[in-house]
């Protein structure tokens, strides 16, 4: 004879007795798609910063390093470059020097931007969003006032 497991009749909350109820998963936003860097999308962006960027150093106010190493562009760094090159365009801004780095050490503060003016030590910011930039860039590269809210550092990472 086959042994049968007894079937457990769901009972009903009783006057007086607590229901427990089991824990649930929240439910979780699902992934935005993540855009794939590709060779022809660093043609365009270094193409791009040509175009509105002055070459040599002796030319420009003010260099702006966007951090683009691979945690940086996970984290949004090509659309921080994107959103600063698109503002200088806006606001025609042809004497600010626009470069890309490796990573900066801090991969859980990216994206991340160092932005150099003339006979200033550097600042970086962090944590960065393409509102963030365009803000920068008015403030501190064309208005020469640190944006303080998103600095980390003042100065070079010299090693001695």
């Amino acid at each position: 004879m086959p042994v049968t497991k007894p079937v457990k009749k769901k009972e009903k909350p009783q006057a007086g007795k607590k229901t427990v109820k089991t824990a649930t998963r929240p439910k979780t936003k699902p992934m935005a798609p993540v855009k794939k860097l590709r060779i022809q999308d660093l043609e365009r962006i270094r193409d791009k910063a040509r175009a509105l960027a002055t070459i040599r150093d002796s030319e420009g106010r003010a260099k702006v390093t966007v951090h683009m190493g691979t945690c940086g562009i996970a984290a949004g760094a090509r659309d921080v470059m994107d959103a600063l090159l698109d503002e200088m365009k806006a606001k025609d801004v042809m004497d600010v020097i626009v470069t890309t780095s490796g990573c900066a050490g801090f991969c859980n503060r990216e994206p991340m931007a160092t932005v150099e003016l003339k006979d200033q030590p550097p600042v970086k910011y962090v944590d960065l969003t393409p509102e963030k930039i365009r803000k920068i860039l008015v403030e501190h590269v064309l208005g020469g006032q640190i944006v303080v809210k998103y600095a980390l550092a003042l100065g070079s990472e010299t090693l001695y």
